[in-house]
């Protein structure tokens, strides 16, 4: 596995969150609203990388990464874990929201009805 141990969990945490879109989570059909959320917190913790890894304060074990680099020497992996992962935790926290929402609309009547009989 080694090289591409990280892509794989990166494309696992997709495989995990996908269904929540599928299940009315809307991260992906809102793009706007998504970016808006995920590139400003990419931007700054890429810069952030960037400045770590010229000043060599750390960096990523080869045998652990597929080789390719973006510009200013950050591994492609690492620009993808600052898109996957918040976008994965905007998709729980949508599909969060929607339970909560769902689990209101259920419980709502029946505390109502319990309200009118006493």
């Amino acid at each position: 596995m080694g090289r591409w141990e990280y892509l794989l969990v990166l494309g696992a945490c997709v495989l995990v969150t996908l269904p929540l879109e599928l299940a009315g989570a809307r991260a992906w059909r809102r793009p706007r609203r998504l970016a808006r959320a995920v590139l400003p917190v990419a931007a700054v913790f890429l810069v952030w990388d960037v400045l770590a890894i010229a000043a060599g304060v750390w960096d990523f074990d080869p045998a652990f990464v597929t080789g390719l680099r973006v510009p200013f020497g950050v591994p492609l992996e690492e620009v993808l874990f600052f898109v996957v992962i918040p976008v994965c935790g905007v998709l729980t926290y949508e599909a969060v929201e929607l339970t909560g929402n769902l689990l209101r609309r259920l419980v709502r009547p029946l505390l109502d009805r319990r309200r009118v009989r006493r």
